[in-house]
């Protein structure tokens, strides 16, 4: 009888130090995000005084310019020790992230599913739904977006009608969350 206990309470055991784990991985994301929004405030909210002692300028009014097509960008996302693990690329409201070929991320790995995708690519969905039952914002202009695996190794991520401002937090959250999923699979010998 007193083994059977032992053994429930070590299986507990293990259950919490697992839980910990999760949560641990979550606090770190949480963070990184953190950071991104007290810089973006920073920037964003920092005038100089030249800026504020500045008169208002009265300009001229030009014809609009047509806006042309916008040129894609190639942003490398790389683990802080220089690894390149994908690239990110940027082409007007639609990115798509690239592993990179000798990278297979297991799209079961932690933090992807949860993280990644239902923390900050869901969350932003569920906000533009929100938008377009509000009138707000027209359906053709929500957040979507679109895994492609081969079994479960990702091949890419597609995400259509990204702003500028959550272009940088998702960059910084799919860098930060395929580094994590690098790690525990270095640990597990599955990278």
């Amino acid at each position: 009888m007193e083994d059977e206990q032992i053994k429930k309470v070590a299986e507990l055991r293990e259950l919490l130090e697992q839980r910990v784990k999760t949560m641990e991985l979550e606090l770190q994301g949480l963070r990184v995000l953190l950071d991104y929004i007290n810089e973006l405030l920073i920037e964003k909210s920092f005038k100089k005084a030249e800026e504020i002692a500045k008169p208002p300028q009265v300009t001229e009014l030009k014809p609009p310019v047509t806006p042309t097509k916008e040129e894609a960008r190639i942003i490398p996302l790389k683990t802080d020790s220089g690894v390149l693990m994908a690239n990110f690329y940027a082409e007007g409201s639609q990115i798509r992230i690239v592993p990179e070929p000798n990278m297979k991320f297991n799209v079961n790995t932690p933090p992807f599913n949860a993280f990644l995708i239902e923390k900050i690519l869901g969350k932003m969905q569920e906000r533009d739904k929100e938008l377009v039952s509000q009138g707000r914002l027209v359906p053709e202009k929500a957040l979507s977006y679109e895994i492609k695996k081969d079994n479960d190794v990702l091949q890419e991520i597609i995400i259509r009608n990204l702003t500028t401002q959550r272009e940088r937090e998702v960059r910084s959250a799919a860098r930060w969350t395929l580094e994590k999923m690098l790690e525990k699979q270095s640990q597990l010998g599955t990278s």
